[in-house]
């Protein structure tokens, strides 16, 4: 019951609610609170006048909530809702709930009235002309002269408040002490107020009118009140009369003097007590459907909490994942580092040892030069001249051989001291720099686009689309057809091309076809199945022979080296230089068997073309297959107006070569794995147009092709 407390708080004082009204929005508030909040307007204009002449301004006129009465004045008196005029000066306050609210503005009496007012703490009449503003939906309405007693008591709210007290109060009070209140030691039923004994003996005497009163302990005078049954209501226009009646039209219970005036003879009324079971009725209808709502909002909150559970056992999963990829980069990179440490010392050493070589033999060759220097020096100081010319030839030629050994270069350190060695770590931190999360999710299914899809003979032409509103990158396509007889599926074509025609299926049978999307995310959902029938006609039997995909492609301009020339839609193709250069497909194939031709344009001083396959990386400026990147054909018999064939089988991972619808050779080549695209080498002198799209050669039988559901 805690949550239904401020249901039953006024929102003007913010406390329980004593004496609760109901205003005309159906709002509840307090009887003095109401008082509190009445604004006078002025004596000669009406807020309806205040607001045509503008010479008012409203603190809720903003609002313009509704113009329209509520009540009409000729049915209740409640009057319409107008404007909200108040004086400049009066201040504005707010309650402890946050509500606007305004202090009483009641004009100031003639001091000669002043004796005639009572000093027994009655508040005043409410002036004329006042004016009473919501506090919740801002509505202003003004009051006639029966001022706030032309508003029906809730006496249900407050009997809901009455029991809500009685439930969270610990003991019963005495409801007479004026400052701190007693526990209550009874209560009388007929007074319906409970005493402390002080009180009771002041105000309940046991003797006179009073002693006939049943007197009954607190806790026994709180179940009778429960029980006991309510006051019947009266009727605010007349007090002694009964509610026994509902006007439909007001919404509102009332009196049969009430229907005798004439304010409501002419409206719809019913049984006070059939309008309160219908009325109960529906809202017992609307708490069920807000109670089924409530058990929604109570299972979202159990999935919101387990959401929370879930985020944070993810996140620290995450972070550990992160921590482990971290540690594995900087694990990296110590082993790189300690390679590149091993470098540097090995370069460390070797520079020494020659230098320390160095220093040795010039050491050795010093150690002889100052020998022989010394040695002369004696020599000359021989006086014998017969014994000098003896031996001078041999000295002099000496000193000049060692001489010539100290010759040009022989002072020259033979190694730097320093090292050529300079690391390369820029990309490296502008990569580290850019490292961030990738948020990528597989792709959307694609949609079959129906209209362009159609089987001619033995073949399926199939086209699809990305869904209008996805966003996500989409790296090629998987199209696979199960085998006509309702057996599994098998991959037929991967690709970025989003048409694609399959030949060499059997006739007068029915296949099924679906085609996914992928990207380094994974592979995404299948679309829907599309099932096509193949021509009745028969032609001769292709045997078990295996599908083989069809595809059209394009020469590529961005992969195209500058100097290469396109035209007739990027199918033909020549060059402006006279060095090689080289060209490939807009499609790369990495599955299935695929066959496409070229024929040759202009073929002057034999500019020997080459035509082959080429991965993504292959070198742009040298013939074709000088490379370990391409696989090609270079000569053969080509010439102006030859067709060059190019088969290409990844089930067999083989590569044929054909010329005027002739195999040259044997295969090519039989271990191919990857992905390459079909490419070729020309220069200016030859000019070479492409023809994709065509069918396996008849004396070709294409092997099992790869397991669906591999990827590339």
């Amino acid at each position: 019951m805690d949550e239904m407390e401020e249901e039953l708080k006024c929102p003007v004082c913010g406390s329980f609610f004593r004496e609760p009204i109901i205003l005309p929005c159906s709002h509840n508030i307090c009887l003095a609170c109401a008082r509190n909040i009445l604004v006078q307007t002025p004596e000669a204009e009406s807020p309806q006048s205040s607001r045509a002449s503008g010479s008012g301004v409203s603190d809720y006129d903003y609002l313009e909530l509704d113009k329209m009465s509520l009540y009409s004045e000729a049915d209740s008196g409640y009057g319409s809702y107008g404007g909200f005029v108040s004086a400049p000066t009066t201040p504005c306050q707010k309650s402890p709930n946050g509500v606007r609210v305004f202090p009483p503005t009641v004009p100031p009496l003639p001091q000669a009235q002043h004796h005639l007012l009572p000093h027994t703490g009655v508040l005043p009449p409410v002036p004329r002309n006042s004016c009473l503003t919501c506090p919740q939906c801002h509505r202003s309405l003004t009051l006639d002269d029966r001022g706030l007693r032309g508003f029906p008591k809730n006496r249900v709210l407050e009997g809901v408040v009455d029991r809500y007290q009685q439930s969270k109060a610990a003991a019963l009070r005495c409801q007479l002490c004026e400052k701190s209140p007693r526990e209550a030691t009874v209560m009388c039923e007929q007074c319906d107020v409970f005493y402390c004994d002080p009180c009771r003996l002041r105000c309940h005497p046991p003797r006179g009118p009073l002693a006939k009163h049943r007197l009954v302990p607190p806790a026994q005078g709180r179940i009778s009140r429960r029980t006991s049954p309510r006051k019947t209501s009266t009727c605010t226009e007349h007090e002694l009369e009964n509610l026994s009646m509902y006007c439909v039209q007001c919404k509102t219970p009332v009196c049969y003097q009430c229907l005798e005036d004439g304010k409501h003879s002419t409206h719809e009324v019913k049984a006070l007590g059939a309008m309160w079971k219908l009325h109960k009725g529906q809202l017992s209808q609307a708490l069920n459907v807000l109670s089924d709502r409530a058990t929604e909002a109570k299972e979202f909150l159990v999935q919101l909490r387990n959401m929370v559970q879930h985020i944070q056992e993810n996140g620290v999963e995450f972070e550990a994942c992160l921590v482990a990829q971290c540690d594995a980069l900087i694990e990296a990179l110590n082993r790189r580092k300690a390679q590149l440490l091993s470098r540097v010392t090995k370069e460390h050493e070797h520079k020494l040892s020659v230098v320390r070589d160095q220093i040795s033999h010039c050491t050795v060759k010093l150690r002889q030069t100052t020998g022989l220097m010394e040695y002369c020096l004696e020599v000359i100081k021989e006086n014998d001249p017969s014994g000098f010319l003896q031996i001078s030839d041999a000295l002099i030629r000496r000193v000049h051989m060692t001489e010539n050994q100290w010759g040009k270069g022989s002072l020259s350190p033979r190694m730097s001291s320093d090292f050529d060695l300079t690391l390369d770590s820029g990309p490296l931190l502008q990569t580290i720099h850019q490292l961030d999360f990738v948020q990528m999710k597989v792709p959307a299914a694609p949609i079959l686009q129906l209209e362009e899809c159609c089987t001619q003979t033995n073949s399926a032409t199939l086209s699809w689309k990305q869904p209008p509103l996805s966003t996500i990158a989409v790296e090629g396509y998987i199209l696979e057809l199960d085998d006509g007889n309702g057996g599994q599926f098998r991959e037929v074509y991967v690709g970025t091309e989003m048409i694609c025609t399959v030949d060499g299926l059997r006739f007068n049978s029915t296949y099924k076809s679906r085609v996914k999307a992928f990207n380094s995310s994974g592979v995404g959902q299948y679309s829907k199945t599309l099932v096509m029938q193949t021509s009745e006609m028969s032609l001769p039997s292709f045997g078990s022979k295996t599908l083989a995909a069809v595809a059209w492609f394009t020469f590529d301009p961005a992969t195209a080296h500058p100097d290469i020339i396109l035209s007739n839609d990027n199918l033909t193709v020549t060059c402006n230089s006279y060095d090689d250069r080289v060209i490939m497909g807009n499609t790369g194939f990495s599955r299935g068997v695929h066959y496409w031709e070229m024929t040759i344009d202009r073929y002057d001083n034999h500019p020997d073309p080459a035509f082959g396959i080429a991965r993504a990386d292959v070198m742009k400026d040298v013939m074709l297959g000088k490379d370990d990147k391409a696989w090609a054909i270079t000569d053969g018999g080509i010439s102006k107006g030859a067709t060059v064939g190019v088969l290409l089988d990844f089930s067999r991972g083989i590569l044929l070569f054909l010329i005027n619808d002739e195999q040259q050779g044997p295969v090519a080549f039989n271990t191919l794995e990857g992905m390459y695209y079909p490419a070729i080498s020309l220069n200016r002198n030859v000019q070479v147009t492409l023809h994709s799209g065509l069918p396996v050669p008849d004396f070709y039988t294409p092997g099992e092709s790869e397991a669906a559901g591999s990827v590339c």
